[in-house]
């Protein structure tokens, strides 16, 4: 039986199961970037590792999986679903077993680097399986299922890191991934479907395409990293924006052209994908914004473990997972532009709530906006989905897929790089404006950095022993209101999502209200 018409089939047990398994994948892929992030200075120290190097380790694994990832279309023509990620779950284990037992930074990057192109080939797999293995009255519980896995893993990461980091040692962080790998990898070539590798595909593959590409998205990385810490206009960040630019201008033209692309961007052609594609590129930027603003701010301001941090995070999450049966059920019943309008707008209310911390805001006072956004987020992943890779012909599903997912990396990463910028540019602003409140004796500044009233009156606020006092709450201060910029940066770009919901087209149903 071919693959479209076992979509078309009722789906078995063995289909749910062999899915549970790329949901495995995909959730160790994300899961692995999180939890590293939380060990660093135990790996800096263990390996002996210079400072400026350490955030390699990081840049190295996210760019590798930003170039596998639009590849899902060529892998999958030529080993198949069902080997893909068989090979991909066991190059990923393997990889995680050689960062467990590297001995210095080149070893680690490299492993990290394998790692990170594996985990790429991983992550679209999912999306490609919704609407390959399910029929449609099921794609919105497959969806779902996807969505909760690929926002619970940066939930819960920075406590699982915090965990293995208190209770054991950094090289756990990698070791986690071998018994779960194993499990997946045989639940996948036991159960996912049977079809005939293509390796004669190979011979299609433009290496030319392959470079520009990779060097393109490459240098697009490295420079987001580096323009918070050197500025947008230095020399080296404009140099390798020009590199990006020009290289995947040519990716582009000589993709276009090719009857056999390494990439199908001819998908861009239909408008509810490309429409599709732009809504998971603002929503990368704010699901990876808000969950590096929460940590940064529990970390830096209140001084929480990241144990801790990861427990207070878990209200997205448990937020998320009970709203998806109302999600799907919605979903299936109403117009996928409206629900992706409401599941936006509401989605950037919850990022817009959290724009007004203090420096004594904890745990209590983020609540609300976390259980917003994670009411929100179902209806941020469903319909878009639908709407981009919904109505496209089975064959075509793969490469969308990749560039779809590929969107929302790209929007994560430019999230962080103008959060770190306002963070970096705004801080010093708030704190001579903070500074110059307290002077004047001003109350409202003086609440708000948390220095009684009376603290205020007399020569208290004069002299170096005064600010040596009150320099550093003021400092914690400028940075809590340049967080705040930044959460508002990304609830305002979130909000523009809505100007281009109206010009999807519906999507097709059959009298029974399924998605066709």
């Amino acid at each position: 039986m071919s693959t479209h018409a076992r979509s078309i089939a009722a789906a078995t047990a063995s289909t749910w199961f062999g899915f549970a398994a790329l949901c495995i994948g995909m959730f160790m892929a994300i899961l692995d970037v999180q939890i590293v992030s939380t060990s660093l200075p135990n790996i800096q120290n263990a390996l002996d590792i210079d400072p400026d190097q350490m955030s390699w380790i990081q840049t190295a694994y996210l760019i590798a999986e930003v170039v596998a990832i639009p590849l899902n279309g060529f892998l999958t023509r030529t080993l198949t679903m069902r080997w893909l990620f068989v090979c991909g779950i066991i190059l990923f284990t393997l990889a995680s077993v050689g960062c467990a037992l590297s001995g210095d930074f080149s070893e680690l990057l490299a492993w990290r680097i394998l790692q990170g192109l594996a985990g790429g080939a991983l992550i679209p797999l999912i999306f490609s399986a919704v609407f390959i293995l399910f029929p449609g009255n099921l794609q919105g519980i497959a969806t779902t299922a996807a969505g909760v896995v690929a926002v619970m893993a940066p939930t819960v990461g920075p406590m699982v890191g915090g965990w293995i980091t208190e209770a054991y040692s950094w090289h756990w962080l990698f070791l986690i991934n071998v018994i779960p790998g194993i499990v997946a990898a045989g639940l996948a070539a036991t159960l996912l479907p049977r079809e005939a590798t293509k390796f004669q595909e190979i011979r299609t593959l433009d290496v030319m395409s392959l470079l520009m590409m990779a060097i393109g998205l490459a240098a697009m990385e490295i420079g987001l990293k580096e323009a918070p810490k050197r500025g947008w206009t230095d020399g080296i960040v404009l140099g390798l924006a020009v590199v990006s630019a020009a290289t995947l201008a040519g990716f582009v033209r000589r993709t276009w052209r090719n009857k056999v692309p390494l990439v199908n961007l001819r998908n861009f052609k239909e408008l509810n994908f490309t429409i599709g594609c732009a809504l998971s590129f603002i929503l990368g930027f704010g699901l990876f914004g808000s969950v590096y603003l929460m940590p940064l701010f529990l970390a830096y301001v209140r001084g929480h473990s990241a144990f801790t941090i990861g427990t207070m995070m878990l209200a997205t999450g448990v937020a998320q997972i009970l709203v998806a049966p109302i999600a799907v059920f919605l979903e299936q019943r109403m117009d996928a532009r409206v629900l992706t309008a409401i599941g936006y707008a509401v989605f950037a209310i919850g990022l817009g709530c959290s724009a007004f911390q203090t420096p004594a805001t904890d745990g209590d006072g983020m609540f609300w906006p976390q259980i917003i956004r994670g009411v929100a987020i179902m209806f941020c992943i469903l319909p878009p989905t639908r709407l981009a890779l919904g109505n496209l012909p089975h064959h075509r599903i793969p490469d969308a897929s990749g560039l779809f997912n590929l969107m929302r990396n790209l929007g994560g990463a430019l999230s962080l790089a103008l959060i770190d910028t306002v963070i970096y540019s705004r801080a010093a602003t708030h704190g001579l404006e903070l500074a110059n409140g307290l002077l004047i004796g001003d109350a409202k500044t003086a609440a708000f950095v948390g220095i009684p009233l009376d603290q205020l009156r007399g020569d208290s606020m004069a002299g170096a022993g005064a600010e040596l006092m009150f320099s550093p709450l003021v400092a914690k201060a400028a940075l809590v209101q340049s967080i705040n910029d930044a959460w508002a940066m990304i609830a305002l770009i979130t909000l523009v999502s809505l100007i281009v919901v109206p010009f999807a087209r519906p999507i097709k149903r059959d009298p029974h209200g399924v998605a066709t």
